[in-house]
């Protein structure tokens, strides 16, 4: 029976954890919200938009770190209180991940943050949904990188 590797995220009030596990080997890197919220607001960036942006990178870059890849497949489903440019609460539910034809188990699959973003007092919910099919490919030089650290 072959071992399928796991993906597992877990979110609390200031951080999303994101681990990748196969066998005995893991990886786990930590986004702090607190943060990339302060850094994205002072900077005028939509932040729901921004968070994905930078949760496919930290799930790629993890299970490069295991597993090295040339491309991960993710699939998420995104509801938000607003289309994702003005939102101020999404949730990302992680659908599946593959690297390079090989799928991930995901332990977590549901991401749900709020006030990540300020509102007038007269702001109305516009509900909004979507979803992302994404198709990330590892650069042959940083593949390479990733390849010489898992051998070690």
């Amino acid at each position: 029976m072959a071992v399928s590797p796991v993906l597992v995220v877990k979110v609390d009030d200031s951080t999303v954890r994101v681990r990748a596990r196969l066998y005995d080997d893991f990886s786990e890197h930590v986004i702090v919200l607190n943060s990339v919220l302060t850094y994205w607001w002072t900077n005028d960036m939509p932040p729901a938009l921004k968070f994905l942006e930078l949760l496919d990178s930290v799930i790629k870059r993890t299970i490069n770190e295991i597993m090295p890849h040339k491309v991960l497949k993710l699939k998420y489903d995104v509801e938000a209180n607003e289309v994702l440019e003005k939102a101020s609460e999404i949730e990302v539910n992680l659908v599946s991940v593959s690297a390079d034809d090989v799928g991930f188990k995901i332990d977590g699959n549901i991401i749900s943050l709020k006030g990540i973003r300020n509102v007038e007092d007269d702001f109305e919910d516009h509900k909004f949904s979507t979803s992302f099919d994404q198709c990330i490919e590892t650069p042959d030089i940083v593949l390479k990188k990733y390849m010489e650290m898992n051998e070690k």
